[in-house]
């Protein structure tokens, strides 16, 4: 599983993470875990989370400009095959 970059975008934004969970509507213990990468949010909370920062859903994966691993999965586990960079320039 990929870290999100919460904190990052958190010291880019001057912002913390007890007003970040404020914010998103979650407990600061339960949004220092996944800051910290303890824990991964679910689905709604991403989207919250992005939308507090005032980001895309994906930048909170990846740095913009970075590529992405692409991967196939084969009986078990994972092969990469690849890299995609999903910037729109």
């Amino acid at each position: 599983m990929e870290d999100l970059r919460i904190r990052e975008l958190l010291k880019e934004k001057n912002m913390t993470g007890k007003q970040l969970a404020k914010e998103v509507g979650v407990s600061a213990v339960s949004m220092s875990n996944v800051v910290s990468g303890n824990s991964f949010p679910r689905p709604e909370v991403l989207r919250k989370i992005a939308k507090a920062l005032d980001v895309e859903l994906r930048d909170l994966f990846t740095p913009e400009g970075e590529a992405q691993a692409l991967y196939i999965k084969k009986g078990e586990s994972y092969i990469k095959i690849g890299e995609i960079n999903l910037n729109n320039d």
